[in-house]
């Protein structure tokens, strides 16, 4: 058997708990400190999906009072980098190359960032890997769309 992502090992046994989401979103944040400012809350995870929140609040907004771009930004590569992270094989590492977005609607509620893992038939090779990840407002409304370009390399044998 495979050994299990030390990410997804560590949301398996905290989300479950009173106060897991949080702690464990807390965790993430700990580790790549940039993404606190989001205050994100991961809502699901498993390979091939990941899901987080963010509470529409003054701190995430633009100068017309709604979530600010950057925002939904960070909230898109947060939850595709955690959803490739998770997905792909141990042997395997990932860097993200490049982000387009699409800002469809203002942003003005809270919101959930969805990534979703497209079909890969093998691991074998180097590849991009483009992850589509929507940001959707408390009506169910798509204010943007990302596709991020994800690197995705087996590790060297030093990195195992």
């Amino acid at each position: 058997m495979a050994k299990q992502n030390v990410v997804l090992k560590l949301w398996n046994s905290l989300s479950g708990k009173p106060g897991g989401k949080w702690l464990f979103s807390r965790i993430i944040c700990q580790k790549a400190p940039y993404f606190s400012s989001i205050s994100p809350r991961f809502e699901q995870m498993a390979p091939g999906r990941v899901e987080i929140s963010i509470r529409n609040k003054r701190a995430v907004h633009n100068h017309i009072g709604t979530v600010h771009a950057i925002a939904m930004c960070n909230m898109a590569e947060l939850a595709g980098g955690t959803m490739t992270d998770i997905s792909i094989p141990p042997s395997h590492r990932w860097i993200p190359k490049g982000m387009q977005v699409q800002y469809l609607a203002k942003a003005q509620t809270d919101l959930r960032a969805v990534a979703v893992l497209p079909q890969v038939s093998e691991w074998t090779a180097a590849q991009e890997l483009i992850t589509p990840v929507d940001i959707i407002d408390s009506h169910g409304t798509v204010v943007m769309h990302a596709d991020i370009n994800m690197w995705v390399t087996a590790k060297k044998s030093a990195d195992s």
